[in-house]
């Protein structure tokens, strides 16, 4: 019989998505289902998700769960199982997850109902008799789940808490400490305090019974001070029990070979068609015709993805003869920095504010640099895109980048390792000389495409990542 988990997410491909959060919740199920576990997956109910899973049935109730009634629907999407938190008090509302342009008030609350809910099924099971032995949470929307499981709701069921960006704490008033449910008594350092307030994702990481993080260099850089936003003493302490496993790609989605949105098929064996979707690509920008390599950025437009060393490294690659496409949204001040680099040099940059989901796999297939600056960046899946469309990635040093890209130093050209461009430290200095070398390397036709090959040689999928997974959650339950 598989064994049973319960995987609590506020992001879920295909249904809801603003991040890589939402492709690896969306993965997770199909991958672990070969390891012959059975996961069911929570989230709410937003806006359309209902009426997207057809055929639902209702599995949990409560008439008072934080202000109002709620349900769970259990529905199927593909191969998986999703539990859809139909609370229309809390989820039925316009402005995207979490809020738009600011976030809702009362985030603490629709966050902690989603926890509650995770930690009362995991005491109760639901209707059809499914209860879980591990509750798998995902960032700081369901990092109260494994507090309520320790602290109020006591069940036979472990908890792990996946750390995919420690940036996004869950920070709540003090005060709010009675109305979400939580005990008095754990307002203490040890506990649900964090610097006078509450943290989600802080009361996650210390009632949790397994940690983990998208990469292994993520989880070393999270216990410093530069990187771990205040909570590296905790992940110092809770060494022993945290563990950096690597993201990996849908293969199925992001298969250039198959590919839906793209303008022609390719592989490595064919890789000279990949010329087709660059023609497409960069009509569809308005990009005039280069003789340097064609860029492209898929990002949120802040500080953090390096978005500002990107306006200030990139004229020189334009100068050098490259061009530059842009998708994405964010600060801003980056979007204006970006429409007047648009605008000072048409037919050389072209950028789209906002997301297209299709329009990012015809950037991928068509683009011959994908551009990473993050300032620290978990695992990233942008990079990892690019290896399977052989989109080469420049990327800095850090993180599941610098896990998951093979610099191509002169060593690593000479044996055929190289899979990309790194660059430390991350400045716009070192940006800018990272893209002269990728303009050098894009000029030596034979090496350009064997580090394109090379990439595309990469094993990327989940199954060595769903594998560790399967041995954590067995290491819990033995």
């Amino acid at each position: 019989m598989n064994r049973r988990v319960l995987s609590v997410t506020s992001e879920y491909v295909p249904l809801v998505k603003t991040g890589g959060l939402a492709d690896v919740a969306g993965a997770l199920p199909s991958a672990l289902a070969e390891h012959d576990w059975d996961m069911r997956t929570l989230l709410p109910a937003y806006p359309g998700l209902i009426a997207r899973l057809g055929d639902v049935t209702q599995v949990w109730a409560d008439d008072a769960l934080f202000g109002g009634q709620a349900r769970v629907l259990m529905g199927r999407l593909d191969a998986a199982t999703v539990l859809l938190l139909n609370a229309p008090h809390l989820y039925d509302r316009d402005g995207g997850p979490y809020g738009n342009p600011h976030d809702f008030a009362d985030n603490p609350q629709r966050f902690a109902a989603l926890s509650w809910v995770a930690a009362q099924i995991a005491q109760s099971g639901t209707s059809d008799g499914w209860t879980p032995e591990i509750v798998h949470c995902h960032d700081w929307q369901a990092g109260f789940a494994p507090a309520y499981m320790a602290l109020c709701l006591p069940s036979a069921a472990r908890s792990v808490i996946t750390i995919h960006n420690i940036a996004f704490k869950g920070e709540a008033p003090a005060a709010m400490l009675g109305s979400l449910r939580l005990p008095i008594e754990a307002f203490n350092s040890d506990s649900l305090e964090y610097w006078g307030n509450l943290s989600s994702l802080k009361a996650g990481l210390v009632h949790a019974d397994a940690i983990t993080t998208v990469s292994p260099t993520y989880a070393e850089e999270l216990m410093r001070p530069q990187y771990g936003f205040g909570l590296e003493g905790l992940l110092k302490h809770r060494a022993a029990d945290f563990h950096g496993i690597l993201n990996g790609v849908d293969e199925t989605q992001w298969n250039p070979e198959t590919d839906p949105h793209i303008a022609r098929h390719f592989n490595k064996s064919t890789l000279a068609h990949k010329q087709h979707n660059r023609t497409a690509l960069m009509a569809e920008f308005g990009l005039v015709a280069c003789d340097g390599p064609c860029a492209i950025v898929v990002s949120r437009l802040t500080d953090q993805k390096g978005m500002d060393l990107l306006v200030e490294a990139i004229p020189d690659f334009l100068q050098a003869g490259g061009c530059l496409a842009v998708l994405g949204s964010g600060d801003p001040h980056i979007e204006q920095d970006l429409k007047s680099l648009a605008q000072s040099n048409p037919g050389r940059v072209g950028l789209r504010i906002g997301y297209d989901e299709a329009l990012s796999h015809r950037m991928f297939a068509g683009g011959d640099l994908v551009l990473v600056p993050s300032r620290f960046e978990p695992c990233g899946l942008t990079q990892l895109y690019g290896l399977r469309y052989g989109c080469v990635p420049v990327v800095a040093l850090t993180g599941g980048l610098a896990d998951t890209v093979i610099n191509a130093t002169p060593m690593a050209l000479q044996d055929k390792s190289a899979t990309g461009i790194q660059f430390h430290p991350v400045d716009a200095l070192a940006f800018g000389q990272a893209l002269r070398r990728a303009v050098s390397l894009h000029q030596n036709k034979k090496t350009w495409t064997a580090v394109q090959k090379k990439g595309m040689s990469q094993v990327l999928g989940w199954g060595a990542s769903a594998a560790s997974y399967a041995d954590l959650y067995e290491s819990l339950i033995v």
